[in-house]
C-alpha cells in the first residue's frame, strides 16, 4: 500500500480506499483509479481508527498533537513551516483533526518519518480522550482556552476538563507544552510529564512581517498578524522540546484555507478571508488585525454569527468591539448583536450586498461561524477582482 484514501478522487495506484459515510458507491471509481485494495467497514471510525493505530504503531516518529480553543490549524501550520527545512515531516492537512481525520494523518507515516503533527478538535467529553489513544502523542500542546463549544459543554471548566484529556494521556516522559495563561490545564498533566509554558509574547510588525521575541533573540515571520504570534510562540516552543533549531531567515508560513489569508482588491484594496470559524476570542482579535491592515484604507467588517456560544451567545455578540470600523455588516440572526450598518439574514445575501459595498481601495474583512458559510462572500470579493 502507498496511501490510504476516503475520497476516491484523490486514489493514487497502489492505495487503499477505505468507503467511509456512503463512500461504497465510489468503490468502483477508486478501483479505476488504481486503488490496490478497498474496504467497506461497518463501522466507518472503528476501521480508520483501527488503521491509523497499527501504522502509528509501527512508526519511531515523535508525534505532537495539537488542540485548543483558538488557534490549532494555525499553530500546525507555523510549526510544519518551522520543522519542514530539519526533520522528515508529516503534518495535517488542513484542519484534519477528527475521528476521520487523524487517522489519515497518521496513514501518511512513512517508515522515515520523524516528526508527525497533529490536530484533534472537539464536539463533546471523551473526544480527544479517544483521538489520542490513536495516536499516543509524545507531545501535547494546548494553544489557548476560550469560550467556545458553550452550547455543548456549558461552562469554561468544561472545556478545560475536555482539553486536558489529551495532557492526561500522555506517556511519563512525554511533555505538555500549555499557556501560561492558564494554569488550570496543569493538575491534569501526569507525574513525571515536563510542562513548558508559553508565556506573553512581544511581537513588532514591520515592513509587513511579524518579528517574535523568542529565547532572546527575534524570530521573523511572513505574516503580519499580531495575534498569530501567540501561536508561533506555541511553535517555536515544540521546536525546543523536539531540539530543532531556530530558523536564520524569514520563516515562510501557508495557513489552511480560509484562515487569515490574503489577496488584492481593486484600487489597492485587500480581502483577509478569515471565515473558516469564529468565536468571541478570535474575533476580536481579527478586527484587531483589520484595523492594523487598513492603513488610512475605508474598512468593512463582514461578520456572520458566532455558533455554539450557549445561553449566553446575544451577550457575547454585544460585547464584539467593532468601533473604528467603517462599515459592518451583520450575517444571521445573532449578529444583529454586533449593531451593524448593514444586516443580511445569510451569506448568499451577504454575497450580493458585498459586491455592491466594497468600493476600490477597501480593507476587507469576512468572518464567521462555520455554519454560517461566509466562504462564498470572500468568493463573490475574489470574482470582483479578477474582472
Amino acid at each position: 500500500m502507498t496511501g490510504v484514501e476516503i475520497d476516491s478522487r484523490r486514489v493514487s495506484p497502489g492505495d487503499l480506499f477505505v468507503a467511509v459515510g456512503g463512500g461504497e458507491a465510489y468503490v468502483d471509481d477508486a478501483r479505476a483509479r488504481g486503488a490496490a485494495a478497498t474496504l467497506v467497514p461497518d463501522d466507518d471510525f472503528a476501521a480508520l481508527a483501527a488503521i491509523g493505530s497499527a501504522v502509528r504503531a509501527k512508526s519511531h516518529a515523535r508525534v505532537v498533537a495539537i488542540t485548543g480553543s483558538v488557534g490549532k490549524t494555525s499553530t500546525k501550520d507555523i510549526l510544519a513551516a518551522l520543522l519542514r527545512p530539519h526533520v522528515r515531516l508529516v503534518a495535517a492537512e488542513a484542519g484534519f483533526n477528527n475521528e476521520i481525520g487523524l487517522p489519515l494523518t497518521l496513514c501518511r507515516i512513512e517508515p522515515d518519518t520523524e516528526v508527525v503533527v497533529t490536530e484533534m478538535g472537539m464536539r463533546g467529553p471523551g473526544q480527544i480522550r479517544a483521538l489520542a489513544e490513536i495516536a499516543r502523542p509524545d507531545v501535547g500542546v494546548v494553544t489557548a482556552i476560550a469560550p467556545v463549544h458553550l452550547e455543548l459543554l456549558g461552562s469554561i471548566e468544561a472545556i478545560v476538563r475536555a482539553k486536558a484529556e489529551l495532557l492526561e494521556a500522555l506517556p511519563r516522559d512525554g511533555v505538555a507544552v500549555v499557556p501560561a495563561a492558564a494554569p488550570e490545564l496543569e493538575p491534569f498533566v501526569p507525574p513525571g510529564v515536563e510542562i513548558r509554558r508559553v508565556d506573553a509574547v512581544d511581537v513588532k510588525v514591520r515592513d509587513g512581517l511579524a518579528h517574535v521575541r523568542f529565547a532572546g533573540g527575534d524570530v521573523v515571520f511572513s505574516f503580519a498578524a499580531r495575534h498569530q504570534a501567540a501561536n508561533a510562540a506555541t511553535a517555536l516552543t515544540v521546536c525546543e522540546v523536539l531540539g530543532v533549531p531556530l530558523p536564520d531567515g524569514v520563516v515562510d508560513v501557508t495557513f489552511s484555507r480560509w484562515r487569515s489569508q490574503e489577496s488584492e482588491l481593486p484600487g489597492g484594496g485587500l480581502l483577509v478571508n478569515d471565515a473558516w470559524n469564529a468565536n468571541p476570542v478570535a474575533m476580536k482579535a481579527a478586527l484587531e488585525y483589520l484595523r492594523d491592515r487598513a492603513a488610512g484604507r475605508r474598512t468593512v467588517a463582514i461578520l456572520g454569527e458566532m455558533a455554539e456560544l450557549g445561553g449566553d451567545a446575544e451577550r457575547f455578540h454585544a460585547e464584539v468591539d467593532t468601533g473604528g470600523i467603517d462599515v459592518v455588516v451583520g450575517v444571521g440572526e445573532l449578529a444583529r448583536g454586533y449593531d451593524p450598518d448593514e444586516w443580511v439574514a445569510d451569506a448568499a445575501a451577504a454575497a450580493q450586498l458585498a459586491r455592491e459595498l466594497v468600493r476600490p481601495g477597501d480593507v476587507v474583512l469576512v468572518k464567521g461561524s462555520r455554519s454560517v458559510g461566509l466562504e462564498i462572500v470572500a468568493e463573490a470579493l475574489s470574482g470582483v477582482a479578477a474582472r
